[in-house]
């Protein structure tokens, strides 16, 4: 009798904490709603590759990007092996482009030219580097108005320039070049025109000698840019400064036979044009 009462309150015992742990796992799920995808799981649960392909260009082409990222990476996770999984790494990437998350865009194209060095899409993803650093900083203003972009910070667009030269060393064929060369027409622009700014300050700080060597850079390596009559001018001033008549006599003689009307683009519309090139390649090829 008293085995058969023990055996009673064990089985009532059990059955309580049993329902505990149900009550606590209930109250765990609703503190934590989004450590579970079951609702994701279920609504994607159907769903082939072809499918999750379709509903996330879908989401592109609508500019929701973020929905498409998501799409793409549960395509990546559930099918991670296949003919169009390097596809799919490339358009996550350009999912985050679009997004503007370019930390993110670089790292996932840094990681496809890793995993995928001889995928015939692996030129895309150097180009699209390129395309991520060229249009870093660029905000809506940016779009629609034309501002000077020589007197932004000049990191990314060296880092773009880089990506595009790289492009062309490695993949001289591909369908992306023309586009690219364009692009770094702008680039090398805005550069040298970043170099004469930094000149003309270091001429209001009377800081002569670093003012040659800035302008210099633009003669060195930006020579068919529209900032080299300015460039010049600068020298002209530096060397006057610096009592260097002969250098100032040559550099005004250079100058006179080159641009003997002046600068080709006048300065106050070399942001224009600029912004210019910048509409006629387009921004998000």
């Amino acid at each position: 009798m008293r085995l058969i009462l023990f055996k009673f309150l064990f089985i009532g015992c059990l059955a309580l904490s049993l329902q505990g742990c149900g009550s606590l796992g209930e109250s765990i799920r609703e503190l934590f709603p989004g450590g579970s995808n079951s609702s994701e799981e279920d609504e994607y649960a159907d769903w082939n590759a072809e499918k999750f392909r379709a509903e996330a260009k879908k989401a592109v082409e609508a500019g929701s990007y973020e929905k498409a990222i998501k799409l793409y990476q549960s395509l990546e996770s559930r099918y991670p092996f296949g003919d169009e999984s390097a596809q799919t790494e490339l358009d996550i990437a350009y999912a985050y482009f679009k997004n503007n998350e370019p930390d993110s865009a670089l790292a996932a194209a840094d990681r496809f030219i890793k995993i995928n060095p001889r995928s015939p899409g692996v030129d895309y993803a150097y180009y699209l580097k390129g395309l991520v650093n060229y249009n870093r900083g660029i905000g809506f203003v940016d779009r629609f108005l034309p501002t000077d972009t020589s007197q932004r910070d000049t990191a990314s667009a060296r880092e773009a320039l880089k990506n595009f030269e790289e492009l062309i060393h490695r993949f001289p064929n591909s369908r992306y070049l023309p586009d690219a060369r364009l692009r770094m027409i702008a680039l090398k622009n805005n550069l040298a025109m970043h170099e004469v700014h930094v000149a003309r300050y270091y001429m209001k700080r009377k800081a002569y000698v670093a003012a040659v060597d800035r302008a210099s850079i633009v003669i060195d390596k930006y020579q068919r840019t529209p900032a080299v009559p300015f460039a010049l001018l600068v020298l002209q001033e530096a060397y006057t400064n610096l009592e260097l008549l002969d250098l100032a006599s040559d550099v005004t003689r250079v100058y006179n036979l080159n641009y003997p009307n002046g600068p080709p683009v006048q300065e106050q519309a070399y942001s224009t044009m600029s912004h210019k090139i910048w509409d006629f390649i387009g921004l998000e090829k």
